[in-house]
């Protein structure tokens, strides 16, 4: 089964969010700095909520170019991802308008601990119809991030009810865990002989 088709769905749909979530960024409603600042949560949710995006876009292709093979299991799990990444929207719009009122955002961060236990499942997914002890396999390892990610935001949605610039604080600092360039996936696959006939 090619997974060709799989990158290019996922990388439209992920396309289609981002353009979404800009969409609904609304213009403040007066010309003057007051009238900007009333806007200012919207924009800065949608820019951590763009930057998480392009974190599972980046994060989502490095998965698969590694990956040398797929089953139906992998393409029900990449759709729940996928269904999981639409929900962001809707969150970072309802945070936004709100003014990052408590119940919406822990909302954004329900939504972005269920995205992250489907990239998980989708990451068992795609090992389990690896070859053994493949190169993925080996740059996967451990997962820290991943779980790390799991425990920063599974403590973020009850503190978010107790101040939610805690919560906000956590999911800035998820967000930065993962713009530190992790290149464990390429360099394994510069080092084993069997990357040569990966492509992107």
């Amino acid at each position: 089964m090619s997974k060709g088709r799989l990158e290019a769905f996922s990388d439209g749909v992920i396309a289609i969010l981002i353009t979404i979530m800009v969409l609904d960024l609304r213009s403040p409603a007066e010309s003057d700095l007051a009238a900007l600042a009333g806007i200012l949560p919207g924009i800065g949710m949608y820019l951590l909520s763009f930057v998480f995006l392009g974190i599972y876009w980046n994060n989502h292709h490095h998965l698969l170019h590694a990956t040398t093979a797929i089953s139906g299991a992998v393409l029900w799990a990449n759709l729940h991802l996928l269904f999981w990444l639409s929900l962001v929207p809707f969150a970072t719009r309802w945070i936004g308008e709100s003014g990052l009122a408590p119940l919406p955002t822990a909302m954004y961060g329900c939504v972005l601990l269920l995205a992250a236990i489907a990239y998980s499942i989708l990451v068992r997914a795609i090992l389990a119809c690896q070859p053994p002890h493949s190169t993925l396999a080996s740059a996967i390892g451990s997962d820290f991030k991943g779980k790390i990610s799991l425990v920063f935001y599974a403590a973020a949605i009850p503190l978010t009810f107790v101040n939610r610039w805690i919560a906000v604080a956590l999911y800035v600092l998820v967000a930065l865990v993962w713009l530190v360039p992790d290149r464990r996936i390429e360099a394994h696959l510069s080092a084993a002989p069997s990357s040569r006939g990966v492509r992107d």
